[in-house]
């Protein structure tokens, strides 16, 4: 019973203590989301907006533009951010203005990358620019380029395959 006696003031304090922190998230809230008085965060939480947010991509995405980084490397490029700006901000004028600018220097690094053979980055970067622009003959004709550097690869493995299936027939008809 002493035990119990000696918590009864540590209770009180417990309470009184909870009553103020409720109070004050209350009066947080009401002065966040009140009475439709048409506050600057009201404002922005009903609208679905967040513009620290589009202000912090639109940040990064200009980073990504100066180090030239428009399309590669994945989830760190301009194109990616642009886009995830317009996602929060459809009407977004200067991430649409800079996917425009950009876009010739990124389709070229898409067509670098086929030429280069790197089949699937060229690929994920042709679907990137796809997202902003989905009727772009360029695109198309890169889909083109990607789709015959698919074929070559195809027949060069087919040909080493042969090539080395001919070499193994050959070493072990020796064996018979």
């Amino acid at each position: 019973m002493s035990r119990f006696a000696s918590l009864a003031p540590h209770r009180g304090v417990i309470v009184a203590v909870s009553v103020i922190v409720v109070a004050a998230l209350a009066g947080a809230a009401y002065w966040l989301y009140g009475s439709g008085t048409g506050s600057s965060a009201a404002a922005s939480a009903s609208s679905g907006k967040d513009d620290s947010g589009v202000t912090i991509m639109l940040d990064l995405a200009k980073t990504a533009v100066t180090e030239k980084r428009l399309v590669a490397p994945a989830g760190s490029n301009a194109y990616e951010f642009y886009l995830s700006v317009l996602q929060l901000d459809p009407e977004n004028k200067v991430a649409l203005d800079q996917l425009h600018e950009a876009f010739p220097s990124a389709s070229a690094d898409v067509e670098r990358s086929i030429n280069d053979n790197n089949l699937d980055e060229a690929q994920r970067e042709l679907s990137l620019l796809r997202e902003y622009d989905k009727t772009n003959y360029i695109l198309s004709l890169l889909g083109g380029k990607l789709d015959a550097q698919r074929q070559i690869q195809i027949h060069q493995d087919e040909a080493r395959a042969a090539v080395i299936q001919a070499q193994q027939s050959a070493a072990g008809g020796g064996v018979y």
